[in-house]
């Protein structure tokens, strides 16, 4: 894997909303550029009709409020990935943001694409990646199989991007529980892969890590919790660091 220099954020939800100014503020200012440019990738949304339109939408009216150019990028499938007009809106991008949906899909449609490869050699350059839910997935160790899980089948786990690595992000952390149940929520944390480092993002909330040498840092509403391979759950509040 590339080696990393930019700026990491996970979010456990509330991209391109005021919950995430501050946040979003912090890595622009981490950049260290007069003028950054934002790509916004929607791919994780790209089997929702008009999930795509509707994110980049959404950023690109989030970001001209912080007075930041947005530049949609037109990735909803894997076909989409190497083609001229998604490799040349990513190109030249400061902060790469990938918005919600269904992780399995954006790691199916990111693995070995000039997308991916552009995206990686950016942030080893010093460029910031962003990932929000199924962006938060993406960007960790291993992510579970959304659709397998919602068609009623035993947690499985694959292989996501690696860029946060050992950690493994599970987004909406403060009512995860409540969406899928409490056994099934127990089931997931109970089949972790081994080695995995599992955190749980709470909603308008962010897990962010400016540079290299700084640690992973909590930012929004709520709060981010580690979770041990007992269970156990350390919790950590905005502006808390993490031992990761």
């Amino acid at each position: 894997m590339t080696s990393i220099s930019g700026p990491l954020a996970v979010l456990g939800s509330g991209e391109y909303t005021p919950a995430m100014d501050a946040t979003d503020r912090a890595l622009l200012a981490a950049l260290g550029r007069p003028h950054p440019r934002v790509a916004l990738i929607p791919t994780a949304s790209g089997l929702e009709p008009g999930g795509p339109q509707h994110w980049n939408g959404m950023g690109v009216r989030h970001f001209d409020t912080l007075g930041v150019e947005a530049v949609p990028v037109p990735f909803a499938t894997r076909a989409d990935a190497d083609t001229p007009a998604v490799l040349d809106a990513l190109r030249g991008a400061d902060l790469f943001y990938f918005s919600g949906g269904n992780p399995e899909h954006l790691v199916e449609s990111l693995h070995g694409t000039q997308a991916w490869a552009m995206v990686t050699a950016a942030h080893a350059a010093g460029a910031a990646i962003a990932g929000c839910s199924a962006g938060a997935m993406m960007l960790g160790a291993h992510t579970i199989r959304v659709r397998a899980v919602a068609a009623g089948q035993p947690p499985r786990w694959i292989a996501a991007m690696g860029v946060v690595a050992p950690l493994v992000v599970m987004p909406h952390f403060d009512r995860m529980s409540g969406f899928i149940g409490a056994e099934l929520f127990r089931s997931i944390l109970a089949s972790a892969p081994v080695g995995a480092q599992l955190v749980g993002v709470d909603e308008d909330t962010a897990l962010v890590r400016l540079s290299p040498g700084r640690p992973w840092q909590v930012s929004g509403r709520q709060s981010v919790s580690l979770i041990a391979p007992d269970g156990t759950t350390t919790v950590y509040h905005v502006g808390q660091q993490l031992p990761v």
